[in-house]
């Protein structure tokens, strides 16, 4: 896989994903979770912008908390419900404000709702984004190891983020999985391609599994049978489904760093204990 750096963890890269709080409850616990793993030293935060961006004012507002906090952090943009002077006027706030990192998505449009964009795919707004500003921002993109659930087939889903790539992203972070087969089998392809831009994994810790087994059947993320199996048998015993949990996932990502991984991205769902927990698992403190 020549698009990985090796499974020294020294040289990989890590971050953290938030989503954007909607009470001043949430915003305040936001900042305190922010605080905490930020003495963690990852390489950046990212923000998530809700379908058709209605999050907007939300991201916008936690992107410039975590920036004024002294931490690297990498809004998500995407043409979801926004003109492209919305997106033009948003990149020029992010330049001024010194952000330098993108997570550039394809977005959704909430159903009911019209859009003034002219704009639909990723890659239309890594052309924007390069047009308008250059080589000013790093660009991540997204990726599915697994395939994006509206794809029609494996090798048009790899075709789309060959496109991705050629529009001028400079990295990708995949949806989130539990088969790493499923992964380096992917990075190969992507090789063979010839795309061979860092692809991070991202990584769901398992807390809740009700919440992971809806959220994943409609994002299209494979929970392999074994593991639902043991997180039924637990039923509502939420402290064996997050000591269970723990376990899986720090395996899964000590496999994909050994296997050649160029990092990791959390994704945190707002909390600090799972990441944590993972964290000191994997001896990254010590990197």
């Amino acid at each position: 896989m020549t698009n990985t750096p090796g499974s020294d963890s020294t040289q990989a890269r890590f971050s953290f994903e938030f989503f954007p709080p909607k009470t001043e409850v949430g915003e305040e616990k936001l900042k305190e979770v922010h605080r905490q793993l930020a003495l963690l030293k990852p390489d950046f935060f990212s923000v998530t912008y809700g379908a058709g961006g209605s999050t907007r004012d939300g991201t916008k507002q936690a992107v410039v908390n975590i920036h004024n906090a002294g931490s690297n952090v990498a809004p998500h943009l995407s043409f979801g419900g926004s003109s492209e002077e919305e997106i033009v006027a948003l990149l020029q706030f992010y330049k001024d404000l010194g952000i330098t990192r993108l997570v550039a998505l394809r977005g959704d449009i909430p159903s009911g709702t019209g859009t003034t964009s002219s704009f639909f795919y990723a890659n239309e707004l890594i052309e924007l984004i390069r047009r308008k500003t250059g080589d000013h921002f790093h660009i991540e993109v997204a990726c599915y190891p697994e395939i994006h659930p509206k794809s029609e087939s494996y090798a048009s889903d790899l075709r789309y983020f060959k496109q991705k790539i050629d529009a001028g992203a400079n990295s990708a972070i995949t949806q989130y999985f539990y088969n790493p087969d499923a992964y380096f089998y992917y990075v190969d392809n992507c090789v063979e391609m010839g795309i061979e831009v860092p692809i991070v994994p991202g990584i769901m810790p398992i807390t809740n599994y009700a919440n992971l087994a809806r959220f994943s059947d409609n994002c299209g993320a494979e929970i392999p049978r074994w593991i639902r199996q043991r997180l039924e048998a637990f039923g509502d015993d939420v402290e064996s489904i997050k000591s269970f949990g723990e376990d899986v996932v720090s395996s899964l990502c000590e496999v994909l760093l050994e296997g050649g991984a160029p990092g990791l991205h959390f994704y945190t769902m707002n909390q600090v204990g799972p990441v944590g927990t993972i964290w000191n698992n994997l001896g990254l403190s010590d990197r």
